[in-house]
């Protein structure tokens, strides 16, 4: 069974989305959200998310550094924008930050569930404007390590650019603590200190928390007794 979250403002599009995927992938198991704090909340709360359905101009998502922060804490779901920007530029964007897909509002019902079959079977997924534009035809699936951004070299002095709560959560990562207890302990909600995670091991150009750790441990070393 597939789970889908379908996230935008303007409830007449949500439920017309719900309904033609509703018709066309039998057994889906579709929830709607709002904001963006709903969709958070859902990825949380939910034992698995398949796939993400993004309005970019939804409240609460401010900026693209908090998308990739999303899309590297819940890495086993796929995330696709659906927008009623079908620019060139805007599509190169979404998919330049490792998102799965971009949809246009204006495409036809049959596009818009092809595209999301398309996601789901682990391509990327372009509308055929954009192959229009670079010269090609239809609709373009490619592979994700085509798209995905370019890790950050790890280096310790990275870690100066952590914000303060950035470096209270990998303090308490490095000393073992899961994502429930680093919330507790800070007071944020589990949600979120995935996201301060992600973030972390983005910035630091490391692949998991052990990498991340290790990392801290050197930088305190070297500055013992300074």
């Amino acid at each position: 069974m597939q789970r889908i979250v379908i996230a935008d403002d303007h409830g007449l599009y949500r439920r017309g989305l719900r309904l033609a995927l509703t018709a066309s992938i039998p057994g889906a198991e579709i929830f709607d959200a709002a904001c963006f704090d709903a969709v958070i909340r859902l990825l949380e709360q939910q034992v698995s998310i398949d796939l993400a359905i993004l309005d970019l101009n939804m409240p609460g998502l401010f900026d693209q550094e908090v998308l990739c922060d999303v899309i590297s804490a819940y890495s086993d779901t796929r995330f696709a924008i659906v927008s009623a920007d079908g620019s060139r530029a805007e599509i190169l964007k979404a998919l330049s930050i490792g998102l799965h897909g971009y949809i246009v509002k204006s495409q036809r019902d049959e596009e818009v569930v092809l595209a999301v079959n398309e996601i789901l079977a682990g391509r990327i997924y372009v509308p055929a404007l954009l192959s229009r534009t670079s010269g090609g035809q239809g609709q373009h699936a490619l592979p994700l390590s085509e798209t995905s951004p370019t890790r950050r070299r790890a280096g310790i002095d990275n870690l100066a650019r952590l914000t303060l709560r950035q470096k209270q959560v990998l303090k308490l990562m490095a000393e073992g603590y899961s994502n429930k207890e680093i919330g507790r302990n800070l007071e944020i909600a589990e949600a979120t200190t995935k996201i301060h995670a992600a973030a972390i091991l983005r910035e630091l150009g490391v692949r998991n928390r052990t990498e991340a750790a290790v990392l801290l441990q050197g930088w305190l070393a070297n500055n013992e007794g300074s």
